[in-house]
This record gives structure tokens, sequence and C-alpha cells, in this order.
């Protein structure tokens, strides 16, 4: 087992699978103690057991949540801190794409809530043990979409076209991401996204036939993406960087509408709306 990480607390959502259960394995393998989100108790358990057997690292949390569920996100935070004071690193990895438009529990659109809504509100509420750690890492996994977010109907209601809504998704994942890093700068809490590239996963089984079979062909495995982000979240090389947005280590530019300030302010009072969370002003 690595040493690199062994006095670090990681959280990492979507930990069960694809890219979340490479990147929890590689930061267990580098000695961290690694909190593995699940939504399914068992095979977080399972997950954790593979995990601690292949690395030798014993110090694996499972701790359960439907991501999906804003009730669900606030027990899992006082569930983590009830067993941790601080917190060095949260990789929100967790993703869906839905072919057919769905509500949550919570009367909101499947996507949205999963893909954005969820990592704005689990990192708001874990902002207080990200502070006690510093100098502490967000890492937001997303990618390089262009898709505007339609802010007179942000949860499709007049018409839900899936690829769309996955893109707008992720727009708004790299739009939270730069908004964070601007709100938290000196604070010693560093907010990266990262791009893992076409992955063969199970994230896109509802997508169109054409695109799973690219990302079937074409794509690299979990591992090698789970790799790249575990050292965005605790390699030395990127320590004290914030506000950016990595592939494969380098830096890329983001889209141009993802840079715009004025959107992403306006994504966040959206998004303080639909969580009924009243964050800090900047």
């Amino acid at each position: 087992m690595n040493r690199e990480a062994t006095d670090r607390i990681c959280l990492v959502t979507g930990a069960t699978s694809g890219i979340g259960r490479a990147t929890a394995h590689e930061l267990a393998a580098r000695g961290a103690t690694t909190v593995l989100v699940a939504r399914d108790p068992a095979k977080g358990e399972a997950t954790a057991r593979g995990i601690g057997d292949a690395t030798g690292n014993d110090r694996l949390q499972v701790l359960v949540a439907d991501l999906s569920s804003q009730p669900s996100i606030r027990a899992l935070v006082e569930a983590f801190r009830g067993d941790h004071d601080r917190l060095d690193v949260l990789i929100n990895c967790a993703s869906g794409y839905f072919r057919e438009r769905h509500l949550t529990a919570d009367g909101l659109e499947m996507t949205l809530a999963l893909n954005h809504l969820a990592y704005f509100l689990l990192t708001n509420l874990l902002l207080d043990r990200l502070r006690r750690s510093g100098p502490a890492r967000i890492v937001n996994v997303s990618a390089p979409a262009t898709t505007k977010i339609d802010f007179e109907d942000p949860q499709a209601e007049r018409r839900y076209r899936p690829l769309t809504v996955f893109g707008a998704s992720k727009m708004a994942e790299l739009m939270f991401t730069f908004e964070l890093a601007r709100r938290l700068e000196g604070t010693g809490i560093s907010v990266n996204a990262v791009h893992p590239g076409l992955v063969r996963s199970n994230l896109m089984h509802e997508a169109p036939a054409p695109l799973r079979f690219i990302l079937r062909t074409r794509g690299r495995s979990p591992e090698h993406a789970g790799r790249a982000i575990a050292d965005l979240a605790i390699s030395s090389e990127f320590a004290g960087k914030t506000g950016r947005f990595y592939r494969d280590g380098v830096e890329i530019e983001p889209p141009t509408t993802a840079k715009d300030v004025g959107l992403q302010g306006r994504l966040w009072q959206v998004s303080e709306r639909l969580t009924g969370l009243k964050t800090e002003s900047p």
C-alpha cells in the first residue's frame, strides 16, 4: 500500500461502480481513509471489502444515501459529522443519464437533482468539515458540455430531451465549480472540475445505441480515470490550484458559457431555491 495519503480523510460519491469505485480504490491504495457513499448498503459493503482486500487498507467506511433525495443527503452529512471532525477531500462523482423524465421523491427532475443539486447541497453542507482540514480539496467530476441552461425551464417541464438535459446538468457542474472556487478564495479549500474522458461504465446505459457503442469500443477503463482523479485530489502537484478544469492531469479550457460569472450567480440562486439552502454571500 502506498503511504502518500495516510493522513487524509476522503469522501467519494458514486463509489460502488465505474469511475467512483475506481477513484475510491485508488485513494485507498494510497493510504487514505476512504468513505464510500452508496445507495445500496449490500453493494457498498461488498465494494469496501473488495477494495480492502485488494489494497490492504482497512480504513474504509460505507455511508448509505440516495443522492437524488435531499433529506437523504442531509442524513448522510449528519452521519459523516458524527464520525469525523474534518474532511480533506470531497469527490463528487455520482451521476446519471435518464432516457425519460423522472421526478425524485422531492418532486424535482431527476437529472438536475442527481447531477447538480446533489453536488451543490452536499458540498455546502460539508464546508464546515472541509474548512477544519485546511488545506482541503473538492473535485467535481464533469464534462466539457456546451449546452446552455434554460433558466426559464430548469427542470425541463415543457420539453424533455435527455441529451440536452444531461448536457445542461454537466454545464451546471462546471458553473458550480467556478462559482464555489471564487467564493472560497483565501479559505485554503481548492475547488476543481475534472473531465474523465470517454469511459466504459454503466452511466450511459439508457443512452442511444450509437453513443453506447462508442463508449464500449472507444472508452477507456474506469481505472485510468480513477488514477487521474486521485492525483488531482491528493498530489502535491495540484496544491493551491483552484477554479480550474482538468483532464488527465492537464488543465483544459472550459466552455465559454461555463465561465460567465453572471450565469454562475444565477445558477447559484436557482440552486439555493431548489434545495432550500441559504448560503453566505461571497
